[in-house]
């Protein structure tokens, strides 16, 4: 990694600001500091939505401030804004490896097998039968009324 940090006008640090406003922290940076792992997640979650809120605990500001440069010059973000302990980076996602289609091409598709009878064709679909049952015909779906001498009423 180790790329360079990537600088925003002012107008665009506004815009991602208001962007920022109702999202949560989706990384915590604690005690441990920043570790790879962390870093790792932190470029997971920027892949997939490009704007991120990160909190950092801790009470020195000097830290937090050392933190947000590293993020960003680590994972080729920006720094938006660093408010309290919370931190907002933005980085545009970036392409997918041409290695991924690749790998999909050398991977040889399953031919779709063929049922050579009724039967086999059912079992390898799971259904107790392809035969068609004759159908009784019913002339109501609902029980008709039965209809009643006039016994006077």
């Amino acid at each position: 990694m180790g790329c360079k940090m990537i600088e925003l006008t002012p107008a665009q640090r506004r815009a991602f600001r208001a962007q920022a406003h109702h999202l949560h922290p989706v990384v915590s940076v604690a005690s441990n500091g920043l570790t790879p792992s962390v870093l790792k997640e932190i470029d997971h979650a920027l892949q997939a939505h490009e704007l991120i809120k990160v909190r950092v605990y801790g009470e020195d500001r000097l830290q937090r401030d050392t933190i947000m440069t590293t993020i960003c010059t680590e994972l080729a973000a920006a720094p938006v804004q660093h408010i309290g302990k919370t931190l907002v980076v933005w980085r545009e996602k970036q392409e997918k490896e041409a290695a991924s289609p690749a790998q999909a091409q050398t991977r040889p598709s399953k031919a779709p097998s063929k049922a050579k009878s009724a039967k086999a064709l059912s079992s390898n679909r799971g259904i107790a039968s392809l035969k068609k049952k004759p159908e009784t015909k019913k002339n109501f779906w609902f029980p008709t009324q039965v209809k009643r001498s006039d016994s006077g009423y």
